[in-house]
């Protein structure tokens, strides 16, 4: 027995140090041929002869919107695919096989048949069982679809033996997340495609946040899109795996019978009943127009860069530095580490308001990553930084087949001193920081800033959030105030004693770097 336990440690000894010497060449190479945004036209798509004389009214400043509706994301996303008639560039950390990712993977076909070039740039970490939809798409002479840092192996035992051992390489993931219509319309914030985050789970949906922007700000996502898909991370998924035109058309047969069953049309009435949705649909916008808002993201070769100047984190750093009256944070994977913490503390210290709102245990899809915010939880509160947790039993409203039971967040942003802020992919973690690639909008817009002030003053509203605050011996107290008076509760709420027990010892694991 030991002798085998012996040979099966020297086995993985050998693939994690053949991973660190040959991860460059075991990293297949990028073959696809480099492409560029096409350029917006006065008039040529009906998005052309719509904005145009829109944005004409407002040179130099974009239009942005925040939506924190899923329905009206999930609208936002499916009326820019049917008003496209040049191009679709979408950048994604995950696109689920479910019903919201059938009925957008549909409206991005339709929108290829329309004549549309589609390039569609998935990271490869989620992508497993994928590969029969994902080159059936691509075998259609207006889609491409590239993957970000993929496996050589596509599934079974050999594709985990592969993550073993590239584990150093292979766990630098692209997490930007961009929808972007005609080079005219763009969608950053949060958002995956998938069930979850689009109000369309029957079990757990989040609380997320885009910004729609129209006009200049749009050419940054384009930019930051054409940087990723041209570096040498981005692999076509045709040079990893055979495709068949059969597959196309057995796909298309597929999402069109789903997107005609019950179930879908139960979800898509529900879209169409919003009225905010409708608003979208019918471009009967009241954005908020600003010189001052761009679009950010790290390089699309984040590890391989030794000068960080260009990543977005000193970006976001530099927000946060100088003299302020408030900061306020949502991040749902909140592990500041011990510099973020000393800097949250040093603004509370110096008179700033510092509010952060996170997910509770319960409401946590990452449990280990409530692990590395447990570690400075009692140490932001005894310096005075006010702190939030969401609650998984919020109230949800439930529509037939759909709503959930419970919600997480997975909204990431800041704003300061009701005046700039930002909206992104970016969690305040050390993964954001140093391991993903990130990306999201900086603004300096007064009326924005109001907006994203009042979604943090939402989420942090008795019914959504536990307040806590420091027990008699320091230890941390969640304050239930949805009722009355507020009840004290002593351990995480909602969470059993075996899930408290094991994310604690997690929290004992040298792992933090990697949460």
């Amino acid at each position: 027995m030991m002798i085998w336990l012996g040979w099966g440690l020297f086995a993985l000894v050998l693939l994690v140090i053949s991973g660190l010497l040959l991860a460059d060449h075991l990293t297949p190479r990028a073959t696809g041929a480099p492409s560029t945004a096409l350029p917006p036209q006065p008039a040529q798509t009906p998005i052309d002869r719509e904005l145009t004389p829109y944005l004409a009214r407002h040179p130099g400043e974009t239009a942005a919107t925040l939506l924190s509706d899923g329905l009206d994301a999930f609208a936002a996303r499916a009326a820019s695919a049917r008003l496209a008639g040049r191009s679709l560039d979408l950048q994604y950390y995950i696109w689920h096989d479910d019903l919201v990712g059938h009925l957008l993977a549909r409206e991005v076909y339709a929108a290829a048949e329309r004549g549309v070039r589609v390039r569609l740039l998935l990271d490869d970490i989620n992508t497993k069982g994928l590969d029969p939809a994902l080159l059936a798409l691509d075998a259609h002479p207006n889609i491409e679809v590239r993957l970000y840092n993929p496996f050589r192996n596509r599934s079974g035992v050999w594709r985990l033996l592969e993550m073993v051992q590239r584990f150093f390489s292979v766990n630098h993931r692209m997490h930007n997340k961009a929808w972007i219509a005609d080079g005219r319309v763009a969608l950053v914030g949060g958002r995956n495609i998938g069930n979850e985050y689009f109000d369309a789970d029957q079990r757990v949906n989040f609380r997320d946040l885009d910004m729609l922007l129209l006009g200049p700000a749009v050419a940054d996502a384009s930019t930051i899109f054409d940087d990723f898909w041209n570096s040498s991370a981005a692999v076509p998924i045709r040079a990893l795996n055979p495709q068949t035109s059969e597959n196309l058309r057995k796909l298309v047969a597929a999402l069109s019978h789903e997107s005609a069953d019950a179930v879908a049309q139960v979800y898509l009435d529900r879209v169409a009943a919003s009225p905010s949705a409708q608003r979208l649909v019918n471009h009967d916008l009241s954005p908020h127009w600003s010189a001052n808002i761009v679009v950010a993201s790290d390089p699309p070769l984040k590890t391989k860069a030794a000068d960080r100047s260009n990543w977005l984190q000193p970006r976001l750093v530099a927000h946060l530095g100088g003299v302020h009256s408030e900061v306020l944070l949502i991040s749902p994977y909140f592990v500041p580490g011990r510099k973020g913490t000393a800097t949250l503390l040093g603004l509370v210290h110096d008179g700033t308001r510092v509010g952060v709102i996170t997910n509770s245990l319960a409401a946590n899809d990452v449990p280990a990553v409530h692990s590395g915010y447990e570690r400075y939880r009692r140490q932001l509160l005894n310096g005075g930084v006010g702190l939030f947790e969401i609650r998984r039993d919020g109230p949800v409203a439930t529509h037939g087949l759909f709503g959930s039971s419970g919600a997480s967040l997975h909204t990431k942003t800041f704003v300061i001193d009701a005046a700039r802020g930002f909206v992104g992919s970016f969690n305040l973690d050390p993964r954001s920081a140093n391991l993903n690639t990130e990306m999201g909008v900086l603004f300096d817009d007064p009326g924005l800033a109001h907006d994203l002030r009042q979604e943090y003053l939402r989420l942090a509203a008795p019914a959504l959030s536990y307040q806590l605050r420091r027990g008699a011996d320091g230890s941390p107290q969640w304050l239930d105030r949805s009722v009355q008076p507020p009840q004290v509760l002593e351990h995480e709420p909602d969470a059993g004693w075996w899930l408290r027990t094991v994310t604690r010892a997690i929290s004992w694991l040298p792992i933090e770097s990697q949460l």
